[in-house]
C-alpha cells in the first residue's frame, strides 16, 4: 500500500482491513494478477493485469492493465518498463491478442514512457497488438 502512494499525488491509502478484504478479491477474481518487482528487500514497482474472456476475436482475451507504479526514488531505471514487458508476455502467454491500458495523464514524459515500452496512442487510450 506504501508503493501506491507514488502512483498520483491524489491517491489516499486504505485502512489494512480494508486493503486486505481487497487484496484477497483481487486473488480470487479469476485472471487477475498483481506483478510486483524488488530490488532487494524493497517493493519498488507494480502493476494490476486482468485477462478479459472474450467472445469475438475467435474467443482471444484480451489484458487490461492498471495501476502501473515505482516508487519515486526508483523512477527512470527501466523497473516499470520491465513491469509492462512482463505484464505484456502473461498475457501472450494467455492466448490474449491485445494489452491495454489507459492513463489520466497528460504529462508527455508519462506518454512517452508508455510508446517506449511500446504502447501505441489510440483515441483516449493505448494498447499494444500481437
Amino acid at each position: 500500500m506504501q508503493l501506491y502512494l507514488h502512483l498520483s499525488q491524489n491517491n489516499h491509502p486504505l485502512d489494512q482491513s480494508t486493503a486486505q478484504h481487497i487484496f484477497r478479491k483481487l486473488l480470487q477474481f479469476d485472471g487477475s494478477t498483481i506483478l510486483l518487482g524488488e530490488v532487494g528487500q524493497m517493493l519498488v514497482s507494480s502493476c494490476t493485469l486482468v485477462i478479459i474472456p472474450n467472445l469475438t476475436r475467435r474467443g482471444a482475451p484480451y489484458a487490461l492493465v492498471e495501476n502501473v507504479v515505482t516508487h519515486a526514488d526508483h523512477q527512470g531505471r527501466g523497473y516499470g518498463t520491465l513491469m509492462l514487458n512482463a505484464a505484456t508476455e502473461h498475457a501472450w502467454s494467455c492466448g490474449c491478442y491485445k494489452v491495454m491500458l489507459m492513463t489520466g495523464s497528460r504529462e508527455p514524459a508519462t506518454l512517452a514512457f508508455y510508446e517506449n515500452a511500446g504502447f501505441a496512442r489510440t483515441k483516449t487510450g493505448f494498447q499494444k497488438r500481437r
